[in-house]
């Protein structure tokens, strides 16, 4: 019986997140080919050749890294011998879910396609945890804030480009409040504090709304002192996604000027996992980052 002898129980994953976003859709659908593939031993060179495709797209496609041609779908399923009309239908339903466009597509013109994936791997993701030396953290940033990050590298752009990008990391934490929202644990350190992005009212604003979504129960924030010296995180900041889906790798995202690297190999994930473990015991607890918050609130004279 194809599929449900092949992989028992897999399916009724994939099926199970039938009215997910897209990202998750590809990356639930890339996750049931690779098994396929691997069970039949065919090599990623084989599997491309059967769809005029490189290696390579074989390796973005099984990471839900691009959008699923159907006939591309149905020619792999024939390759891995996955031949019962009643097995193929539901992941050829999938690749076409899967090509739905997300809640950011409107945004496309702003966003590079590396980004892209990031918001659609944040959307998809039940864990977000972040370390941050520079900046808020995206989905903590307050209105006013995230619009002076912005400017910082957009200040040639019009008012209205400015107000979208704003407007798009706005959309980003709405999930934050809906149900089956994610959870978001965040580290930052003391220096973002510090520093007066904006101007020292945007700053104090930042920090009451920092205390006002701690208050929600998905929302984990830790405060990294100076006095605590070195640690673990030397390299800089990255975010861990972690998806519903057991079988689904974590990911590690760190984003760099023009570009970002996605982490996924289980080793080095594995490793940022222990750092951001270390990071959360060497910081103030979520208590008393808290206080700590409401004591430099307190000291601020705006």
């Amino acid at each position: 019986m194809g599929i449900q002898h092949a992989e028992d129980g897999a399916m009724g994953g994939v099926l199970a997140h039938a009215g997910s976003g897209p990202t998750i859709l590809r990356i639930l659908l890339g996750a049931q080919l690779r098994r396929l593939r691997t069970l039949k031993g065919i090599s990623r060179e084989d599997a491309g050749y059967a769809i005029r495709a490189s290696h390579a797209k074989i390796s973005r496609l099984e990471l839900g890294r691009v959008g699923f041609k159907e006939r591309d779908v149905a020619d792999l399923l024939t390759l891995y011998g996955v031949t019962d009309p009643d097995d193929r239908a539901p992941l050829l339903t999938l690749a076409r879910q899967a090509n739905a466009p997300g809640w950011w597509h409107k945004y496309g013109d702003l966003l590079p396609n590396w980004f892209q994936v990031y918001v659609g791997l944040e959307e998809a993701a039940s864990v977000v945890r972040s370390y941050e030396v520079q900046f808020i953290p995206g989905l903590l940033q307050s209105r006013e804030y995230a619009r002076a990050v912005i400017m910082l590298v957009h200040g040639t752009a019009s008012a209205e480009e400015i107000d979208r990008r704003v407007a798009l990391r706005m959309a980003r934490q709405e999930r934050l409040s809906k149900p089956n929202a994610p959870t978001l644990w965040a580290v930052v350190d003391e220096a973002v504090l510090r520093r007066p992005i904006g101007g020292a009212k945007v700053l104090a604003a930042q920090i009451d709304h920092l205390l006002e979504a701690t208050e929600l129960p998905n929302v984990r924030l830790q405060i990294m002192p100076f006095h605590r010296g070195g640690h673990a995180a030397a390299g800089g900041p990255f975010s861990i996604l972690r998806f519903p889906d057991r079988d689904l790798p974590d990911v590690v995202y760190m984003e760099q000027l023009t570009s970002a690297l996605y982490v996924e190999k289980r080793d080095e994930t594995d490793h940022y996992t222990q750092v951001m473990d270390s990071l959360c015991v060497q910081a103030y607890s979520v208590s008393a980052s808290k206080q700590f918050l409401r004591d430099m609130r307190a000291g601020m004279s705006v």
